[in-house]
């Protein structure tokens, strides 16, 4: 049982680390969630799996296969992933065609979710070494990164409700200005990245 909340504690952490540089995983379920409303809460539930799903991919491909890519490509192409959410985020705002596309945001989150598991391979490497089961303590972590990911996902929706529904807030300019602010925070993060 220690280990249970060891390892879900540690995914938990994984997605609220408020660090210099390691909120990417915040940002990113602020970019994922502030298009919704609390009426769209499964289509937001199936984006978190599948980022969740994305993760446990790339982990099992490190634990397991052995597969290695180069820290600084994985750093940059994270904050590409976030820039990318909130650029679509800016660019559709209030669309309806969003809706119908639904299976479309689904794969790239699951491939997003890959990169960013990718990001957190050596860490992850680490933390498995003292484990009796690496399969059982990926899902553990999995568990606690889904957690993380829903208490953002509730937060947003929390805020989205607050200023759209009670302060009249117009919910297209609300997701622009938001998905702005974000794209302003990892600019500097790009830039500090950057491989080219």
């Amino acid at each position: 049982m220690d280990d249970f909340i060891l390892y879900v504690t540690e995914g938990f952490y994984h997605v609220m680390n408020f660090n210099v540089g390691a909120y990417d995983h915040v940002l990113f379920f602020i970019l994922v969630a502030v298009p919704f409303l609390f009426n769209s809460w499964k289509k937001l539930i199936g984006l978190s799996l599948a980022f969740t799903g994305g993760h446990i991919l790339s982990l099992l491909l490190v634990s397991y296969g052995e597969v290695t890519f180069n820290s600084s490509y994985i750093e940059f192409l994270i904050v590409v992933t976030i820039v990318v959410a909130a650029l679509y985020n800016i660019f559709t705002a209030g669309n309806r065609h969003r809706d119908h596309q639904h299976w479309i945001t689904i794969v790239i989150a699951s491939f997003f979710g890959i990169v960013h598991g990718f990001g957190f391979a050596n860490g992850f490497k680490m933390l498995a070494a003292g484990a009796e089961s690496k399969l059982l303590m990926l899902l553990e972590f999995a568990l606690g990164i889904e957690l993380g990911q829903l208490l953002v996902i509730l937060v947003v929706l929390l805020l989205n409700f607050i200023f759209t529904g009670i302060f009249r807030f117009n919910k297209k300019e609300w997701v622009q200005i938001i998905s702005s602010i974000v794209l302003g925070m990892v600019i500097p993060l790009l830039i500090v990245r950057w491989i080219f």
